[in-house]
């Protein structure tokens, strides 16, 4: 299957595509993989990638296209592939469409996450993050530490990222709706388009994914 995955930051895709690539045995394909992959290796596309984000730019459409489209050709990818962030816009999308094309391929289906957009910030902005190791995360509602502001694992402190404060989780809501929403209705006019509720257990969403990827809607 190839499959675009869509929804708002803090619907849990990037949880939920590694679970549905695995279970459809095809890789899964995020822009932030995309980026790391081609700058470390120094491919032509990562070196232009690198010389725009070192300046503070934003990589144009047409790098991130070329590199999604390389690692769409792999071997790895001829049974089909999982998008996790890209496309981005509708031009993204436009694009996507004329490269599979002239692969003779298509979507098979665009997986939208539904969440409503107070319980996106109440995930978001209630996450906490260890000061020692990143990778110890916490949740004032959902995972709470045993001593508030202390990390369970380690003792190290426990604060709010920049980017985790309500106010800026308000903005790239702004900036999902503005800029990401429309694809969903690009895709809806080729009858692509499965919504699902991305609320509840991490497994009940993945099954309520793969339901709705078979037909069991």
């Amino acid at each position: 299957m190839r499959i675009v995955l869509v929804g708002p930051p803090g619907a849990g895709k990037g949880t939920q595509a590694a679970f549905l690539a695995k279970n459809l045995k095809i890789p899964h394909i995020s822009t932030g993989d995309l980026f790391r992959a081609n700058i470390s290796k120094g491919t032509e596309l990562g070196k232009q990638a690198k010389a725009f984000m070192d300046a503070g730019n934003l990589v144009p459409d047409e790098v991130t296209i070329g590199m999604a489209h390389d690692r769409m050709t792999q071997p790895d990818a001829t049974n089909g592939f999982l998008l996790d962030g890209f496309p981005r816009n509708v031009s993204q999308a436009e694009a996507l469409d004329e490269s599979l094309k002239a692969d003779g391929q298509k979507l098979d289906a665009v997986l939208d996450l539904e969440v409503p957009e107070d319980e996106v910030v109440k995930r978001i902005a209630g996450r906490r993050i260890c000061r020692n190791d990143s990778s110890h995360v916490f949740h004032v509602t959902y995972s709470k530490p045993k001593t508030e502001g202390v990390c369970d694992v380690c003792g190290g402190e426990l604060y709010q990222r920049g980017d985790d404060q309500e106010e800026t989780v308000r903005k790239r809501l702004d900036v999902y709706h503005r800029e990401t929403e429309p694809i969903i209705d690009h895709y809806k006019a080729q009858g692509l388009v499965v919504t699902i509720s991305a609320l509840g257990k991490v497994n009940e969403v993945t099954k309520r994914a793969m339901d709705a990827l078979k037909g069991d809607k």
